[in-house]
C-alpha cells in the first residue's frame, strides 16, 4: 500500500436482483469513501507507484475504488464458483444480473449509504464509460459530474456493429506492429507453425493452439502494447526451436482469464438491448474476413474479441461454457441507455475519445457524444486506449477542466 494514502475498506450487501430486494444478496467491496467508479472489473489497488490520475483526483476529491459485482472482493464469480451451479440455465440467469444496469444500481445504493442525498462524481475508464451512460440514463440525480476516458459506446450499436468497426482497426494495428518490428511477423509464423504441428501444453494443462496464440493481439491497443508483445516473442523460442517456459507462462497469464472470467463471459452481452441475440457476433464477423484466416500471410492477431471456442480451450472458462452459450442466444435483454433522457441531460459530462482506439470505436463514440446534452468531448491521438493511466495526470486534468468549463 502507498503509505501516503489512508484507505478504509467498505463492504456493502446488495441484492443480486435489484427488482427483488428481498432475494439473494451479494457483497460489494470498495475502498475508501467517494467518489470514483472505474470500469471493467475490480478496481486498481493503491500501490506506492499508483497512477498519476489517482494523485490528481486526491487533490480535490475523496476517492472510492469499487470492485464491480463478481470481481475482486465483490463476491467473485470465479470458475470454481461457476462450477457449483446445478445447471447452465441457473448460471446464465445468475450472470444476467452482472451487467451495467445492476452495477449502477449497486453504485446508487453505495452512494446513498455513504453520501446520503448528496450527488457524487464518476470517472469511467473504458467499460466505465458504458456504465456512466447507464447511470445518466437511470439515476442522473445521483451525479454531479462525469468523466469518461475511452468509453463512449454506441447507444444503439449491436455487437455486430461494434465488430464490423473494430476488426479493421485490429488489422491496421497489427500491420503497424509488423512495420515497427518486421522480424516479429516471421517469429509469430514460426510459433504458429510449431503449434499447428505439435501438441504444446501450457502450465495449466491447456493446449496452446494457433487461435489462442492470436488472441495475444489484445495487448496492441495499449500505449506499450507493441513493446510488450515484441519482448514476449523475443523469448518465445529456445535454441532447439521449442517454446520456452517463460513464453508459456506469460501466454497463460495473458490469455487465461483467471483473474476476471466475467470479462470474457459477458463481453458480448454488454451490447444486448433487445435487438435479437448477440449470437457470438465476433466469431461471425471473424469468419467472414479471409485476411484473418490462420494460413494468411502475414498472420493477423485478434483483439478484444471473445469466441465460443475459448470456453472449450481455456481452463478458467470451461465451467461457464453452456451458460455463455445461453447468454449468446438470449433475445430479451433490457435497454441499458435512455436516448431521450441522455438528450435532456444536464449533468456535466467530459469525455476523452482516442482517435486510434482499437477497442472502442471513435466514430461510434463521437456519434453518441452528439446525442448527449451537456457533453464536452476531447478527441486526441496522443494516447491509446489506456491514456488515463499512461498520461500521468494529464487526461484526468483535462477532463476536469472540460467539465468545469475551464477549457
Amino acid at each position: 500500500m502507498n503509505p501516503s494514502y489512508a484507505t478504509v475498506d467498505h463492504v456493502f450487501t446488495v441484492p443480486l436482483d435489484h427488482t427483488a430486494p428481498d432475494g439473494e444478496t451479494l457483497q460489494v467491496f470498495a475502498r475508501p469513501p467517494p467518489p470514483r467508479r472505474p470500469g471493467g472489473g475490480k478496481s486498481p489497488r493503491p500501490y506506492r507507484t499508483s497512477p498519476g490520475w489517482l494523485a490528481h483526483a486526491l487533490k480535490t476529491h475523496r476517492v472510492l475504488l469499487l470492485d464491480q459485482r463478481g470481481t475482486g472482493r465483490s463476491t467473485p464469480l470465479t470458475a470454481r464458483a461457476a462450477a457449483r451451479f446445478p445447471d447452465p440455465a441457473r448460471l446464465a440467469a445468475h450472470l444476467a444480473h452482472f451487467r451495467a444496469d445492476a452495477i449502477v444500481a449497486d453504485a446508487e445504493l453505495i452512494r446513498r449509504a455513504l453520501c446520503g442525498g448528496q450527488p457524487w462524481e464518476t470517472l469511467g475508464q473504458s467499460y466505465g464509460g458504458f456504465l456512466t451512460l447507464t447511470y445518466l440514463s437511470r439515476a442522473p440525480e445521483g451525479l454531479r459530474a462525469c468523466y469518461v476516458a475511452g468509453g463512449l459506446p454506441g447507444l444503439a450499436a449491436t455487437a455486430d456493429d461494434v465488430y464490423a468497426r473494430t476488426f479493421p482497426r485490429v488489422r491496421d494495428r497489427v500491420h503497424a506492429y509488423y512495420a515497427r518490428y518486421p522480424d516479429d511477423a516471421h517469429r509469430l509464423r514460426q510459433v504458429a507453425d510449431l503449434l499447428a504441428a505439435h501438441d504444446v501444453r501450457l502450465p495449466d494443462g491447456d493446449r496452446l493452439t494457433v487461435r489462442r496464440l492470436r488472441t495475444l493481439g489484445i495487448v496492441l491497443g495499449t500505449g506499450d502494447g507493441f513493446e510488450r508483445l515484441h519482448w514476449l516473442l523475443d523469448e518465445a523460442l529456445d535454441d532447439d526451436g521449442e517454446l520456452t517456459d517463460t513464453f508459456r507462462h506469460q501466454v497463460t497469464a495473458l490469455t487465461g482469464f483467471t483473474d476476471n472470467p466475467l470479462y470474457a463471459v459477458l463481453q458480448e452481452s454488454l451490447y444486448g438491448q433487445g435487438a435479437g441475440p448477440t449470437g457470438w457476433a465476433a466469431a461471425r464477423t471473424h469468419a467472414a474476413l479471409p485476411e484473418f484466416t490462420e494460413d494468411a500471410d502475414p498472420l493477423l492477431l485478434t483483439g478484444e474479441m471473445i469466441y465460443p471456442w475459448m470456453f472449450a480451450d481455456v481452463h478458467g472458462l470451461r465451467p461457464f461454457a453452456d451458460a455463455a452459450d445461453l447468454l449468446a442466444r438470449r433475445t430479451d435483454w433490457p435497454a441499458l441507455y435512455d436516448p431521450d433522457r441522455l438528450a435532456a441531460n444536464t449533468v456535466p459530462l467530459a469525455a476523452a475519445v482516442y482517435h486510434d482506439d482499437m477497442y472502442v470505436d471513435a466514430g461510434l463514440s463521437l456519434d453518441t457524444a452528439g446525442k448527449i446534452g451537456g457533453a464536452r468531448v476531447w478527441v486526441t491521438n496522443e494516447w491509446e486506449h489506456d491514456g488515463l493511466a499512461a498520461s500521468g495526470d494529464r487526461v484526468l486534468s483535462r477532463l476536469m477542466d472540460l467539465a468545469a468549463g475551464r477549457t
